[in-house]
């Protein structure tokens, strides 16, 4: 039986005819990196290779590591197996991964979208044989609003919260949620204040992209000056004594999983605007009939669902297994992850 080009095991994705993985989740020699998020960029690789707007950000990230940058398109060889980056349209520096070796081409998309969000470069179909897709909001019920509307309702909601003398506490994840939000606000209705993981992060990636200018909170920072006005905190932050400073307050989550009132409801958040950095139903089907594949294997999310769903329409499909965490990070954990 011939070996695939790219097969799954207890690290990852492993090339083997190139000796190396793809967004491996145990420590390994060589490392092929789709993008920041933690769940795909992990401590512990002995070479690191990405895009090389990712290299700042896994270097803020992960610390002190060996790693290379590579531009959009640029193909790289190793071991007679040709690699490279293409827009995934997921955060900033984030990539889909195409695979060519003896004629077969295979693409990762790590995690991806295809509304173009003003901040991440805009997803790029890749035409392959074998296309490895994330279906997070893999759903029929999942069909996003465009972003001008989310955004617009966003700023109308700051708006009305500053008539009622309130602060306005938006949660999103500190690495691609936050700068997204950040870039679209509207500063004409008032400041911008930042929690400190969401300060850092954003600090690592002014020099890529114009963001408005934001005011870290501290201790000396006074109550009186926040009020009114725009706070952008990871989740983590939502029931911590740091947001005590804020009272009074109204809390709103800007996730795919506002789709669902309950996911409001379980995180005891004030409002749900539904804005995700993934692909929704209509966008997962485009991205795939757009590569031409014949092959499709499903990495996390809702995985059976869409994979059989794929099946009834005539593709060769399966699941794999990963530790990839998709939106999931969210609803099931207070602490600071990026995997939404």
């Amino acid at each position: 039986m011939k070996t695939p080009l790219l097969a799954f095991n207890d690290k990852g994705i492993y090339c083997a005819a190139a000796d190396v993985y793809l967004d491996p989740w145990r420590p390994v020699e060589k490392a092929i990196i789709s993008h920041g998020h933690a769940d795909h960029a992990r401590w512990g690789h002995k070479k690191y290779i990405t895009h090389v707007t990712n290299v700042p950000i896994i270097k803020h990230r992960i610390g002190d590591i060996e790693v290379s940058g590579k531009e959009w398109n640029e193909t790289f060889t190793i071991n007679n197996v040709k690699f490279s980056f293409h827009p995934a349209g997921h955060i900033i520096g984030s990539s889909q991964i195409r695979v060519e070796h003896k004629g077969e081409i295979w693409v990762f998309t790590g995690d991806y979208k295809t509304e173009d969000d003003g901040v991440a470069v805009p997803y790029e179909p890749v035409k392959c044989d074998t296309f490895i897709t994330e279906c997070t909001f893999g759903l029929p019920a999942f069909k996003w609003t465009p972003q001008e509307q989310v955004m617009k309702d966003i700023n109308n909601w700051w708006m009305e919260n500053q008539a009622d003398g309130r602060t306005s506490i938006l949660f999103g994840y500190t690495l691609g949620k936050a700068q997204r939000l950040l870039k679209h606000l509207d500063t004409s209705i008032g400041k911008i204040f930042t929690h400190g993981a969401v300060e850092n992060m954003t600090e690592v990636l002014r020099p890529m992209m114009d963001f408005p200018e934001t005011t870290r909170i501290t201790r000396d920072v006074k109550k009186e000056e926040i009020k009114g006005h725009m706070v952008i905190a990871p989740p983590s932050a939502h029931g911590s004594p740091w947001i005590r400073k804020m009272v009074p307050y109204v809390t709103a989550s800007a996730s795919g999983w506002m789709t669902f009132r309950g996911a409001r409801r379980r995180r005891a958040i004030d409002r749900g605007f539904v804005l995700s950095d993934h692909c929704d139903w209509q966008g997962l089907l485009t991205s795939i009939k757009e590569t031409g594949c014949e092959k499709i294997i499903c990495t996390h999310g809702y995985t059976d669902i869409f994979s059989r769903y794929l099946r009834e329409q005539g593709y060769d499909a399966r699941t794999e297994e990963t530790q990839y965490e998709g939106e999931t990070g969210q609803l099931e954990s207070n602490n600071e992850k990026d995997s939404e």
